[in-house]
Parts: structure tokens; C-alpha cells; sequence
């Protein structure tokens, strides 16, 4: 769990001054200071002709060795191949088995593998798997790979984009990184600008996250999750999707009707019948039981986020049957109803667990701010994240890596707008000229009447209606307020790729799930738990968003998923034996942020007016409007909560990275090696 750094120059007989990789080598420093808060253990470099490469370690496995960039390769050339690797390969330890029971007795008497960890089990894979390597690993990943024989460079992400990877290439070569902080370090030297991508800008307006593969800066994209790409000097990447999640098709259930189990491909005795559902709830928490323990390998110790919620107590509950003194964490807010701090902790009681609560004050939560949005490289407006930033700071004084829940709602059906096409169904069967019209009747229907909504959204497509959870500016909101709003940019320009992937008689749930794969999972929630952990040198890991999990999620029938009464009715029923009851059947709150209330209040508004007024942002924003926005909040006339702060976060990150006004204090890290 690190930070990597790379760069392949152009060929060294045509290179620009300043480019060749022995130039760059010499000056990496600065940029990997950038994300020294990633690998606070160790620092290295290597480079050749053409490949320079840096990293920044949080020794997790192996922490003697396993040093990087590391070097492995055949017997031939035994330092054929040099790479970086930032994740965890969690099945790490059967894939080195796997190998050398296959290729081992080419090597002889001379060991395959000089280290017990996991980066070269990946290397090795590569060699005598090629690019199907990457959908044989377990685990959260980025990597690079430089073949010294070939001069190719391979890197790929991980199936669900756990790791970031951000990618430029320009006339002075390709560089790729874990932080974007230190691509822009290095723009410059590949012949790049700095410039803003408007239409990025505008996709963060409406989401309140900037969707892969952009960034807001135009020349730096990131690699998908799900990809690899090869690279060579002077070239585009040239990037392939190897893993494209794909829900079963299960038509909706009819009443009374019970919907049949497709077969299951997991081992079973011959005497159980797979397509009952109590076996495939069976089969759900052992998949899960498996990820959870091929997740605390480790050599340091591996703690549990805990909300109230079910997701992260089954992980917990699970973890600690192979820790008995597990340690868990939550954060908390003063504020009534903005805690689940009570029900976490009677949670880690009844499994057994230490516990830790963090509570998070106002004050705090202002100042806080400019150096979590500098930590988060692009800006997203979760307000989630600034208690996910506090906990993971206690977190981290305990413990080096922690497990999470992130994932479950996306696989197992968990938010509850995916219940909307069972409120919308009827409209599904009337013609397109009357749901047409049913659209214009709710325009003229006032504001706040009950149903306008529900006409409105039923005379959408699922198309037209639906792009995640976030829903931050409609059009007239956000042509109020941004300076340059382009109504051909909308959310289609994101969800239209995703839409094409799906196969035409997919429910309507499965997706909506398969689009929150790809937009608000690896957009909003993965990106948050990455860059606030390791803004605090520690790993999170995510049980859920394993490919085993995935396995036996994806065939999961749409019945099983969401009812009137619940959602994740399936993985509810699995988790019985596990989930202590006064969670099981609990609605999740998360870590919930008052925001709304502090706005309006002497903790936020003084704050929120001072932000707006220094924002040298008056090209892009017409900051009259958006102070317009934070009186009518304080007046309470209108709840502009999510829009201010997606407003808000955007004018610190441009005061930070485009302006350089503001300067948050990052403190060098100082950890223990160990824990």
C-alpha cells in the first residue's frame, strides 16, 4: 500500500532537452514529496534509458523486504522486468503456489521468488500470463511494469477502482501517478498545460465528483478501474477493459411468483440443491467469510471502521474470528441524529471489540478543509469525508490497516432509490406520447405538491432520469450560477458509454447497480476512502468489492434485492448468524454530516461567506448568485446545503491549485514502522 510514480520518456535520440530519463531521475524528488503521505516508510527510485520510477512504501507485507522498485524476471534475466505496485493482492500467497508448481523447475535450484510478499508474485504472473494476469489477482491495485528487453511498459488499475492511477502523455513522454499533485509537478517537462477542463467542471457541478477517466485539469486523465494499458516511448497509451461487471438478467418477479436461482458455479455437496433460496443466502456468507479472511493477511495489525449500519458490522464480525482483539473506530457529532457512535459501540460490544469513537466539532470540521481537499487531489463534495478523515487519524494511531464496507449497496442492491422503478413500473407501460405528456402536466404542477416528482421522473427514460446517488444542480440551478454552463453538456456525456455496455433486458435495477459501478462507487465512495486513509499513511480494505463477492452478487435475483420492506433482502438474510439483530434490519446513516444545520448557524455561515468572497473565481462562478444561495439557506427558505458545498469545495480547490492563495499546512508524516 504506497504511492507510484513513473515516467517513460520519447525515444533518447530525438528527446527534448531537459526529458531524457537521467534528467528526470535527478529532479523526482519534489514529486514524490507530493505524495509522501501514501508511503511514509520508504522512498525509492530506478531508472534506465527510459523509464524512471518512484515510490513512496507503507510496508504492510514482507516489511524487511519486498522493497520497490523492485526487479524479477526469469531465469534467463533475472532482472528482466523492474516495476511499482501500490494495493494488496489478497490470494497473493496462492497465486506464488500456483506458479511455481507450473514454472518452478525452470529456476532450478535458484529460488523463483527472492521476497514473501506480493509484488513479485504480480511480476511473475505477468511474465507467464501476460495481460490476463491482471483478472487472476485478488485484490486492490495499481502497477507498472517496464519489460527492459521488450521497452514496453505495462500498468493496469484494479476490477472496481480501489487504487487511483492518473495518466499524461505529451511530447516529452507518459507519466502516471497515485497523486495527481505530483502529474502537475511533472506537466511542464512532458509539454503539457495546466489548463481547466470546462466541461470536467461542469460533470463535478452536477455530481459532485469528476467522473473517470477526467480530471479538472484537461491533459491529465486517469486509467479506468477495470483496465490496463500498454505504453511505449513516444506513444498513447494503448488502454483495454478486461473486466466488465455484468448482472445476470432477471426479468421482475410476479406476486406469488418465486423466482428461480441460477445455478451456482461455487463448489457444493452434490446433495444440496443450489437453486433453493436458504443455499444461495448459504453461499452469499461464505463468499464473504472468504474475502474477509483472505483480507487480514497482514503483518501489522488490522482494525474495522464501524458505522451502525450492516455492511461494516458484518465485516467486523467477521474479522474478528481471526483476531479476537480487533479494534474498532467510528466518528461522531455533538448534534441529535448526526451519530451513530451509540449503536457502533453497543455493536463492537456484543462482538467483543475495543472501541474508539472520534468526535468531530464544528471548528474542527472548517479548518480542516483546505488540506483534506489538497489531499484529495480533485474535488468531491461529500461531506462525508471530513469525519472519514478524523476517524481514520484516530484509526491510524492504533493500527496500519483497516477494514471498511464500501461496496455492498452497489452489489447487493443497498440504496433506496433503486426501489424506484417498482414505484414507476405503470409508466412503463403507457405510450411514449402520454408519458410525454405526463412530463409537461408536472411543470405546471406547483413546487412541493405531492406527486409532481413522481409524474416528472415517470415520464423519463431510465436513461434521462438516472445518474447516482448525487443530484447536486438541475439546469436552471447551475446556469444561475456557472458562468459558462453548456446545456449539451449533461450527465449523458458520463452515463451514455455505460448505458451502451448493458445488455438491452436488464432490469432496471441491475442497472442502475451496474452504473453506480462505474460513476458514484469509484467517482464519490472509493475515492474518499482511498485519499482520506492514506492522508493518514493507513490502509483501508474493502471486503465487498471482491470478485468472489461479485461472483455470487451478480446473480442475484432483482426479488432478492429490493421489496417494499428493505433492501439488501438477500444479503440480510445471509448475514443472520453473523449481524447482532438490533443491526440487521437497522437503516445506515454513515458517517451523516449536519451540514445543513451549520450553514445556517454561527459554525458554518461566517465561514461559507468568507470562502466565496476570497475565491478568485468570478470567471467561472457568478459569486453574487452563490452568495444569493447562502442567505436564501439562512433564511430557510431553501435547502442550497449540497449545492453550496459542492460550490464551496471547488473554490478552496481553486484556491489551492489554480491560485496557489491557499496553502494548507501538511505535516510531514512521522509513524512508527510497525504496528
Amino acid at each position: 500500500m504506497c504511492g507510484l510514480l513513473g515516467y517513460l520518456t520519447v525515444d533518447t535520440s530525438g528527446a527534448p532537452e531537459g526529458t531524457t530519463a537521467e534528467a528526470i531521475a535527478a529532479q523526482l524528488h519534489d514529486a514524490l514529496v507530493c505524495q509522501r503521505h501514501r508511503g511514509p516508510d520508504e522512498r525509492g527510485t530506478w531508472h534506465d534509458e527510459h523509464m524512471v520510477f518512484g515510490f513512496n512504501r507503507l510496508s504492510i507485507i514482507d516489511i524487511e523486504h519486498s522493497h520497490q522498485p523492485l526487479r524479477w524476471g526469469p531465469p534467463e534475466n533475472r532482472r528482466r522486468y523492474a516495476m511499482t505496485f501500490n494495493g494488496e493482492i489478497y490470494n497473493y500467497l496462492e497465486l506464488r503456489e500456483q506458479l511455481t508448481t507450473e514454472h518452478g523447475a525452470e529456476f532450478g535450484a535458484e529460488p523463483m521468488f527472492a521476497t514473501e510478499g506480493d509484488t513479485e508474485t504480480i511480476a511473475a504472473a505477468f511474465h507467464y500470463w501476460g495481460p490476463e494476469a491482471a483478472a487472476r489477482l485478488r485484490g486492490m491495485f495499481a502497477f507498472a511494469i517496464w519489460d527492459t528487453e521488450t521497452r514496453k511498459l505495462f500498468i493496469a488499475r484494479d476490477r472496481f477502482g480501489i487504487k487511483p492511477l492518473f495518466l499524461a502523455t505529451g511530447p516529452g513522454g507518459t507519466a502516471f501517478s497515485s497523486e495527481k499533485k505530483s502529474l502537475l509537478e511533472l506537466l511542464p517537462r512532458l509539454g503539457l498545460s495546466d489548463a481547466l477542463d470546462p466541461r470536467a467542471l461542469e460533470h463535478y457541478t452536477v455530481l459532485q465528483y469528476v467522473p473517470e477517466p477526467e480530471t479538472l485539469h484537461r491533459d491529465v486523465r486517469r486509467l479506468e478501474s477495470g483496465c490496463y494499458a500498454w505504453v511505449e516511448p513516444g506513444q498513447a497509451p494503448r488502454i483495454t477493459r478486461y473486466f466488465d461487471p455484468r448482472f445476470r438478467v432477471v426479468p421482475f418477479a410476479k406476486p406469488g411468483e418465486v423466482t428461480a436461482q441460477p445455478p451456482t458455479t461455487r463448489p457444493r455437496p452434490a446433495a444440496q440443491r443450489p437453486n433453493t433460496a436458504e443455499y444461495r443466502y448459504r453461499e452469499i456468507a461464505e463468499a464473504l467469510e472468504d474475502s474477509v479472511a483472505k483480507h487480514m493477511r497482514a503483518d501489522v495489525t488490522v482494525g474495522a471502521f464501524l458505522s451502525g449500519g450492516i455492511d461494516s458490522t458484518a465485516i467486523a464480525a467477521l474479522a474478528i474470528r481471526h483476531n479476537p482483539n480487533l479494534l474498532t473506530f467510528t466518528s461522531a457529532f455533538e448534534r441529535e441524529g448526526y451519530s451513530e457512535a451509540d449503536v457502533a459501540a453497543e455493536t463492537a460490544e456484543a462482538i467483543g471489540a475495543k472501541h474508539f469513537i472520534r468526535t468531530v466539532s464544528p471548528q474542527e470540521f472548517a479548518a480542516s478543509i483546505p488540506e483534506i481537499v489538497w489531499y484529495l487531489d480533485e474535488p468531491v463534495a461529500d461531506p462525508a469525508l471530513v469525519p472519514l478523515y478524523f476517524v481514520a487519524k484516530e484509526a491510524r494511531k492504533h493500527v496500519k490497516v483497516v477494514l471498511s464496507g464500501e461496496g455492498s449497496d452497489e452489489l447487493f442492491g443497498g440504496y433506496t432509490i433503486y426501489r424506484e422503478p417498482l414505484s414507476l413500473r405503470p409508466f412503463e407501460y403507457l405510450p411514449k406520447p402520454l408519458r410525454r405528456l405526463a412530463g409537461k402536466l408536472s411543470e405546471r404542477i406547483p413546487d412541493g405538491t405531492r406527486g409532481k416528482s413522481l409524474l416528472h421522473r415517470g415520464s423519463l427514460t431510465l436513461e434521462d432520469r438516472y445518474y447516482g446517488n448525487a443530484r447536486s444542480f438541475n439546469d436552471a440551478q447551475l446556469r444561475s450560477v456557472l458562468r459558462d454552463f453548456r446545456p449539451e453538456w449533461t450527465h449523458r456525456d458520463v452515463t451514455d458509454p455505460i448505458w451502451a455496455m448493458q445488455g438491452r433486458d436488464w432490469d432496471p435495477v441491475a442497472r442502475m447497480q451496474h452504473l453506480d459501478l462505474f460513476t458514484w462507487l469509484r467517482g464519490d465512495i472509493l475515492v474518499k476512502a482511498d485519499k482520506m486513509t492514506m492522508a493518514n499513511s493507513l490502509e483501508l480494505r474493502v471486503p465487498f468489492l471482491d470478485p468472489e463477492v461479485f461472483a455470487v452478487a451478480e446473480k442475484i435475483p432483482v426479488d432478492q434485492k429490493i421489496t417494499k420492506e428493505t433492501t439488501k433482502y438477500a444479503l440480510r438474510r445471509a448475514l443472520e448468524d453473523i449481524v447482532p439483530p438490533h443491526v440487521l434490519h437497522r437503516a445506515k446513516l454513515g458517517f451523516p454530516v449536519p451540514l445543513r444545520h451549520w450553514l445556517r448557524g454561527p459554525e458554518l455561515y461566517d465561514w461559507a461567506r468568507q470562502q466565496i468572497t476570497d475565491s478568485a473565481t468570478d470567471h467561472l462562478l457568478d459569486k453574487a448568485a452563490v452568495l444569493g444561495m447562502l442567505d436564501a439557506h439562512r433564511a430557510g427558505t431553501s435547502d442550497h446545503s449540497r449545492r453550496l458545498w459542492t460550490l464551496l469545495v471547488f473554490m478552496i480547490w481553486h484556491g489551492i491549485f489554480v491560485e496557489q492563495r491557499i496553502k494548507p499546512e501538511i505535516q510531514e508524516p512521522v509513524y512508527p514502522v510497525t504496528l
